[in-house]
């Protein structure tokens, strides 16, 4: 199999103007992408998820997380809970209000998302995800 560099270029182009035009639009409206992937990755969870699990999710140190979600618990979209397993476990849970804020994001977040791929009919945009999601997975297993 080929090493396509130009592939990883593109990839990575693409990752990072999807990334960047997110983060500044959501920012104009008292935002950001980092916090949203956050609430969005606890809400997922059912809700809860461990700190941990968002540190290896995103591949941040500890205490960029413990600082995230200090931000997010001051704010009240988070608060963190006991786990229910596990006493001395401290889970992250979202709020009332991190749910409601992360509804009020989601038109603005799937009206860009779509611009993004707008270059893409319908049939491409399929394929396109079908072979990322191909490749996350052959990833997960390495």
């Amino acid at each position: 199999m080929k090493c396509d560099d130009q592939l990883i270029k593109n990839l990575a182009t693409v990752y990072l103007h999807v990334q960047r035009r997110l983060n500044r639009e959501l920012a104009r409206e008292g935002t950001s992408l980092a916090r949203t992937r956050m609430l969005l990755f606890v809400q997922s969870r059912d809700g809860t998820a461990r700190a941990a699990d968002i540190a290896e999710l995103f591949d941040l140190a500890p205490r960029t997380v413990t600082e995230a979600l200090d931000g997010l618990e001051r704010d009240h979209l988070v608060e963190r809970v006991a786990d229910p397993a596990d006493r001395r476990v401290k889970r992250v849970a979202i709020t009332a209000a991190g749910a409601r804020a992360l509804a009020a994001g989601e038109p603005l977040r799937q009206r860009l998302l779509a611009e993004q791929f707008a270059a893409l009919s319908d049939e491409e945009h399929g394929v396109l995800a079908a072979l990322l999601g191909k490749l996350a997975e052959s990833l997960k297993e390495a």
